[in-house]
């Protein structure tokens, strides 16, 4: 596949590989360079790392993205005395790809650093865009910079590895690309979506390019890539991240999806028809309704609150996203209700 080009506050390709690794040492050239991934990734590929680079070695899934964990890290990089001409790879999912990239971003002001992503949502969502950052007690993502990488290298072979929970769980943020933008994304996953799984990832990896290329820093455009993800990080949050980022994302989904039917003009065709492709994915329906209040009070903690209310992506149809502001609490819980609670 050629590669996709995204343009931000720099410009930096989404390169695809058949060894992440190789790709990685060839871009490096003779940069000094700090390969951070969990024990996880450590253990099952840590044979393949290049001995010659440093290895800070983290938590895994949502533990190393604490201050803590981000202490540690930034400590080693000091320690080993490394400069600005420095590189940092982030090998790992999601969370590993917003933590190194954190660490870029903090260390010395600005180091440059590579993505390595090894699961299926950090191939098509967490690794590209710039978005790098923690969370904190209060909520998820709470503290974070922009701060791009020099290069994405998308190594499917990676994606062989995972278990089916997690395979389904990315899919959530591919389904998501075919609900905002790319609709053929929808027929392809429709359409046995293991077998369009490499075209699907290309095409997701495509949307979010041209999106984050049009608006970097969210002022406005980018918002669309959180359709589904206010009331999806707080259900990961309030679940301890018990459960998988894309798992919460598909909940968060249904629910942005009763909200486009009851204000945003979303027909009940196109409402059936995203909620038939989320069943075909085998992902989340339902959440406990028992949950509401302290799924409220964590929404009100999201870092999209404009003027002291809950923002939300809604769709006026499949592929068509729109805004939504000034819903009542009330008429936030009936859609809860209607769509994921049990």
């Amino acid at each position: 596949m050629k590669p996709i080009t995204v343009s931000s506050e720099q410009s930096y390709e989404v390169i695809f590989t058949d060894d992440a690794f190789k790709e990685a040492s060839l871009l490096a050239g003779d940069k000094k360079v700090v390969i951070v991934a969990p024990k996880s990734i450590v253990a099952s590929f840590g044979a393949s790392f290049p001995t010659k680079y440093l290895l800070i070695e983290v938590e895994d899934g949502e533990e190393q993205k604490s201050m803590q964990s981000f202490a540690k890290a930034i400590e080693k990089l000091a320690a080993a005395k490394l400069d600005r001409s420095c590189l940092i790879i982030g090998v790992g999912g999601g969370a590993t790809t917003d933590l190194a990239g954190f660490l870029a971003a903090s260390y010395l002001r600005g180091v440059d650093w590579i993505a390595i992503p090894t699961s299926l949502a950090g191939m098509v969502d967490a690794a590209i865009g710039g978005k790098t950052g923690l969370n904190l007690e209060a909520g998820k993502n709470l503290i974070g910079a922009f701060h791009s990488p020099s290069a994405v290298l998308i190594d499917q072979s990676f994606l062989s590895s995972l278990s089916q929970r997690d395979l389904k769980a990315g899919m959530a943020e591919v389904a998501k690309c075919g609900f905002i933008d790319d609709t053929q994304i929808l027929d392809l996953i429709e359409d046995k979506w293991r077998e369009n799984l490499s075209e699907l990832i290309f095409r997701s990896i495509a949307v979010k390019a041209r999106v984050v290329s049009a608006d970097f820093k969210e002022s406005d455009l980018r918002e669309i890539l959180n359709y589904g993800h206010t009331l999806g990080h707080a259900i990961e949050k309030h679940s301890k991240y018990s459960l998988r980022h894309g798992e919460a994302v598909a909940l968060g989904l249904r629910f942005a999806a009763q909200l486009s039917f009851e204000f945003s003009g979303l027909s009940k065709e196109h409402l059936d028809r995203q909620n038939q492709i989320l069943d075909t994915l085998e992902l989340n329906a339902k959440y406990p309704r028992a949950s509401w209040s302290e799924l409220l009070e964590i929404m009100r903690n999201d870092k999209k609150m404009r003027g002291g209310r809950i923002r939300f992506v809604t769709l006026s149809a499949l592929g068509v996203p729109t805004r939504l502001e000034d819903i009542s609490d009330q008429q936030l819980e009936k859609c809860f209700l209607e769509s994921i609670g049990e």
